[in-house]
């Protein structure tokens, strides 16, 4: 059997077209969008899962490793994917990806004048258990500079990856760190609509923290209803 995907609520969502961010005049629509009608393939596999995770995929500070230790603030991240039901999706592939420690990414198009770190990739990948929940080990990354505007610097955050049973669900989001100062500095955190941007950062919890070794940050990802967590248009 297979079923068709109810549209987004938009209202929560980020717009298209967001001044203060500056590409997005570039690249948003200028005409009102078409919605296609969904055909096998868009409702039907393939389908990514718990079987092409392997070895150290979750753990980011161990998948780049070539001769020590990765550098930085070591933490856990940690969550639930829901529907809008509330109840737990299982068997979701996560892929998350990063800047290190000082704020570089492992990319030739990253040119950022600071370190790379031998021992860390800065991408990782889990798929969610019978009760929703994921569990990366990584570094807290750095911010880092661009080219929005006039001494614009990032906010420390992680892009999310979601894939559901089918390519028309795959999903991407950024998580950000709590009392970071320069979230109300981030065009890209800005445009999200206020009553809906808080949902993207995470909560620090003791409960995910691993005595004497990592802090541990809590951030469920919710797909639908009226706490959706935003995605990136």
């Amino acid at each position: 059997m297979t079923e068709t995907y109810r549209a987004r609520d938009w209202a929560g969502q980020p717009a298209y077209l967001s001044p203060d961010y500056k590409s997005t005049p570039l690249r948003s629509p200028t005409r009102p969008l078409i919605a296609l009608p969904q055909s096998l393939s868009e409702i039907t596999g393939p389908v990514f899962g718990a079987e092409v995770v392997t070895g150290d995929d979750a753990d980011l500070t161990r998948n780049g490793r070539r001769n020590g230790e990765p550098l930085g603030e070591r933490i856990v991240v940690t969550g639930r994917v829901l529907g809008d039901d509330g109840k737990p999706l299982p068997n979701t592939l996560l892929e998350v990806w990063q800047a290190n420690a000082c704020g570089r990414y492992v990319h030739k198009a990253d040119q950022h004048d600071a370190p790379l770190d031998p021992n860390f990739l800065g991408s990782g990948r889990c798929a969610t258990d019978s009760n929703g929940v994921y569990k990366f080990m990584t570094v807290k990354p750095g911010a880092y500079p661009w080219g929005n505007h006039h001494n614009a610097w990032r906010p420390q955050h992680i892009h999310f990856s979601l894939f559901g049973p089918s390519f028309a669900t795959r999903l991407v989001t950024q998580m950000y760190f709590p009392g970071d100062p320069l979230l109300p500095l981030d065009p890209i955190f800005l445009a999200t609509p206020a009553a809906t941007r808080n949902l993207l950062i995470a909560a620090f919890t003791l409960d995910a923290t691993e005595p004497g070794y990592a802090l541990g940050y809590r951030f469920d990802i919710v797909l639908r209803g009226r706490n959706a967590t935003p995605m990136e248009a």
